[in-house]
Parts: C-alpha cells; sequence; structure tokens
C-alpha cells in the first residue's frame, strides 16, 4: 500500500503504552503479560467519553468459483506486513461456481472453511513468530505486544457463493457484542442466492457497525442498471437485524452508526463495448469513469444518497483472462459473450459520521477474472464513562 502510511495512520486510541523499561523490571513471562493486561484495562477518569480509533480493512473479491490453492498465499492482499489494521472485512462472490447444483443444493463449506483457515495462517503468521520468541531467553516487548494482539474470526457466513468473514484483534474481542447476521437472496425468483447479500454487524463499545457483502445483477446490456439499482434497494429494505428488549439496537442497515457495502457490484460503462476497449488500451480511465454507471447513480442521488466512495485511480476489475494481466476483450483467444468490455465492477462504498476512508486501490491477485479491491478506514467511536477497555 501506500508509502507514506506510517505518517498518516494515528495510533489507536485503546491503552496506555508498555514501555520497555517495564519489561526489565519483571523477571518473568507471566509478570510482564500481567502488567500488559493491567495497562491495557486503564483509561483516564477525567470524566469525558474517550475517543476510541481502530482501522478497518475491508476488502472485495470475486473469486470466480476457483478453489484455492493450499499454498496460496494472502499476506499481499491483507498488507499483514504492515500490520496496521485492528478488523479485517473480506467480502466474497463466487467461492463456489454459480451452477444450479449449488444454488439449489446444500453449501460446500468446506471452501469457506479452506478461504478461512488461509486468512487466518496469513494474519496471525507475525504473531506465531512472535509467540516463538517467548519461549527463548531473550524477550522483547515487540514480541509481548505481537503475542496480545493476534486475529480471531468472530463471525463468518456463506449464502452459496457469496461468503463474508470478520476478523478482530484479539485484544479488542471484550469490547464486540451483539453480533449478528442477516441474508438476502435477490437472484434467479428474485429469492435465490446466487445474488443478494450477506450482512454482519456488531457493536464496538457504543458504535454501531454494519458490513454488507453484495452480488448485485450482471449483464451489460441496456436495462440491466436498472436491476441493479432494484437489487440494492432490495437488499436495504429485506435485510433485517434482531432488535434487544433490554437495548435499542439498529434493526436496519441504514440504521447503523458507521456501514460499508462491498462486493461485485456488477456497474458497468455505458459506452459501446468498442468504444470502451479503446479507451482502455489507450488507458484513458478519465473517459471511462465520467461514463461509469455507478458513479452516474450517484451524480443522480437517487439510490445512493448519503454514500460516498473514494477517488478511483485504478484500472477496471474486470475482466481479466485467468493468469493474467490481459483484458479478455484484448486476448486473441476469447470469442463472443467471454469478450466483455471491462468495467469497474468490483467496488467499497460506506457512510456514517467518524468513518473515513484514507485507502482505495486494487492489488495484483491474478486467481480469477477481477482483481481484488480494498480499502482502509479510520472508524472512530466513543466509549461510555466508566466503561474499561
Amino acid at each position: 500500500m501506500g508509502e507514506n502510511r506510517k505518517a498518516i495512520l494515528p495510533k489507536s486510541v485503546t491503552s496506555k503504552p508498555l514501555h520497555c523499561q517495564q519489561l526489565h523490571d519483571h523477571g518473568s513471562v507471566s509478570k510482564v503479560l500481567s502488567v500488559v493486561a493491567e495497562n491495557m484495562g486503564k483509561r483516564p477518569l477525567n470524566g469525558q467519553k474517550e475517543k476510541f480509533v481502530c482501522r478497518v480493512f475491508a476488502s472485495t473479491w470475486n473469486v470466480g468459483g476457483i478453489a484455492p490453492s493450499d499454498d496460496l498465499d494472502l499476506e499481499n492482499w491483507l498488507d499483514t506486513r504492515a500490520n496496521i489494521c485492528d478488523i479485517y472485512v473480506l467480502g466474497f462472490q463466487e467461492i463456489v461456481p454459480l451452477n444450479a447444483r449449488n444454488v439449489l443444493g446444500p453449501t460446500k463449506s468446506c471452501i469457506s472453511a479452506k478461504w478461512n483457515s488461509l486468512i487466518g495462517e496469513a494474519l496471525n503468521k507475525k504473531e506465531r513468530k512472535g509467540g516463538a520468541q517467548l519461549n527463548q531467553e531473550s524477550i522483547n516487548s515487540s514480541a509481548i505486544e505481537s503475542s496480545m494482539q493476534g486475529f480471531r474470526c468472530i463471525r463468518s457466513k456463506q449464502m452459496v457463493g457469496i461468503f463474508t468473514s470478520v476478523w478482530v484483534r484479539s485484544k479488542l474481542r471484550p469490547f464486540i457484542h451483539h453480533l449478528d447476521v442477516s441474508c438476502v437472496g435477490s437472484g434467479i425468483m428474485g429469492c435465490l442466492g446466487n445474488k443478494g447479500s450477506v450482512s454482519i454487524r456488531f457493536m464496538l463499545h457504543e458504535m454501531s457497525f454494519c458490513f454488507v457483502c453484495c452480488h448485485l445483477a450482471s449483464g451489460g446490456k441496456e436495462g440491466d442498471v436498472l436491476l441493479r439499482n432494484l437489487d440494492v434497494a432490495d437488499i436495504l429494505a429485506r435485510t433485517w437485524f434482531p432488535g434487544r428488549a433490554t437495548q435499542q439496537l439498529p434493526e436496519k442497515i441504514l440504521d447503523h452508526d458507521q456501514v460499508v457495502l462491498l462486493g461485485d457490484l456488477n456497474y458497468r460503462i455505458s459506452l459501446e463495448e468498442a468504444e470502451t476497449r479503446s479507451l482502455v488500451k489507450a488507458k484513458n480511465w478519465a473517459i471511462l469513469l465520467e461514463n461509469d454507471q455507478l458513479l452516474f447513480e450517484f451524480s443522480r442521488g437517487r439510490h445512493f444518497e448519503g454514500w460516498q466512495e473514494g477517488l478511483i485511480t485504478f484500472s477496471p476489475t474486470y475482466k481479466y483472462h485467468p493468469n493474467s494481466d490481459q483484458y479478455y476483450c484484448c486476448f486473441d483467444g476469447a470469442r463472443g459473450e467471454k469478450k466483455r468490455a471491462p468495467a469497474w465492477c468490483d467496488r467499497i462504498l460506506w457512510r456514517g459520521k467518524g468513518l473515513k476512508q484514507i485507502q482505495y486501490e486494487t492489488c495484483s491477485y491474478r486467481l480469477s477474472d477481477h482483481r481484488p479491491v480494498r480499502a482502509v478506514f479510520h472508524a472512530e467511536c466513543d466509549i461510555s464513562e466508566g466503561e474499561q477497555k
């Protein structure tokens, strides 16, 4: 990701830092860990609400029905070497082929389990190394901190090919509550799960978050954009989370404080395919974006009022020839239906007070005919007076 990341990313206001001198003052690992735990529980007693700022990584990837290999390395996609994010929200589309057997039959959960295994391996690789250092005689502060910041999957859910997985740092888990999931099928007959959404919501301290992973209606014909708009309206209307008698909780997507909507939204470019291909070959993104269907819907303000999207500075995310950086439209062997014009099908939108996007980009995994798109957010929330972290 960006070279200047460290300069623009403030640290989370989560706890009093543990300094190296404290480590030298304690003679055992157990005592050091006790000091870490004690410091994590302290907060200023100033009678005012404390602001907690966490960093959220959100990404969408249509993997085209291709199962991951056992050795697929996700570290580059998740940018784990930087180790800057506290929450990871990963949305997939087509983790299984969208054929009749998969749409109508039982869910193949082994595929989603494999993706989760690879995600966990990538996110916790650094932490496992840190844990190994704890067994050595030489223990340093970075190893101690690493052992306290491993990632856990707090919720994942698959609906046919749509799969959403949420991971958080272990030290944040005690402050996340009211985890719920809601699935909406909007595909065949307006209800099957080949298209639709899987949404996961939770409360972090006093802030409500909702993450919506979508796969909208496909097609580049005139009028197909209306089907996508209807899918969005349907998802917003039908997604529902249970309330609580003892606590007022948001029940609809737009009721949440901070919302991120991501996925293969399938919006295309409203130009003739030949002209689109010519502009893609010339890398004339400006004119292509002027004719992007989703940006046009934003400008009309009908279906996406209140939503935001970061500036698109990357090339179209679809349709690539597998294992290649070449678009299908420019590939000599492509014929007929597969020779679709490129488009920015894969997008990340957001809304809500205290949510700020600081990065928006794609990365060059060649697994499928889509490129994954990722974003990083600063998410600010209040901590009620008297609440310990």
